[in-house]
């Protein structure tokens, strides 16, 4: 079950201090960690997810990973984030269980996350609120989406170029949670930027 509300940490691998990295967003409060790598390393994606599975259980925080059930299964998650061309949320919902937490992207449309949320996601995602240098391209968001989606009756989780300095108005919109990569795994100070983000929801 997904009910936690803060930051939602999201890897930006690979990289080689990752433990140390996703250890710093942890130590600074992150709330739930997504393992996204997209490159094809099995053996060694199998290994980090592994590793950053251990490092979240000390925490108390739940792993998520970005699209590969397989992999999830493997490691054994707590469940996967799933995009518009991954594998389909009833597929998905089977193969994991009932217990398993999965998150759709939905972009900025509510009928989009009404689908998911019936076909049983655990959380939906909407953005890019802001700039983003992961997904430059993506569509914009619009904070009235984040309003609407109280409706849906699950988590909401606002990414996109999200930052300490302008995620307030997304929270107050109503986001759950707060999803980061860049701004939280390339600053100089991930802890630091974690808390920074974390203190928002105090």
């Amino acid at each position: 079950m997904f009910d936690t509300r803060g930051l939602y940490a999201i890897t930006n691998g690979p990289r080689a201090d990752l433990e140390s990295a996703v250890n710093h967003a942890l130590t600074g409060g992150a709330r739930i960690v997504q393992y996204r790598d997209k490159t094809d390393d099995r053996k060694r994606r199998l290994a980090e997810a592994t590793m950053l599975l251990k490092l979240c259980s000390n925490h108390g925080v739940s792993l998520i990973i970005n699209s590969d059930i397989d992999l999830a299964i493997e490691c054994g998650a707590a469940g996967v984030h799933l995009g518009s061309e991954d594998i389909g949320l009833t597929e998905a919902r089977v193969r994991l269980g009932r217990e398993a937490i999965i998150g759709v992207s939905c972009y900025d449309s509510i009928a989009l996350a009404r689908v998911a949320v019936d076909h049983g996601a655990s959380y939906v995602g909407f953005g890019a609120f802001y700039p983003s240098t992961t997904k430059p391209n993506a569509g914009r968001a619009q904070l009235a989406t984040l309003i609407e989606a109280e409706s849906l009756g699950v988590p909401v989780v606002a990414i996109g170029g999200v930052t300490p300095d302008n995620a307030p108005p997304l929270i107050a919109a109503g986001a759950d949670c707060v999803a980061a990569v860049s701004s939280l795994f390339d600053a100089t100070d991930i802890e630091s930027t974690a808390r920074r983000f974390s203190q928002l929801f105090f």
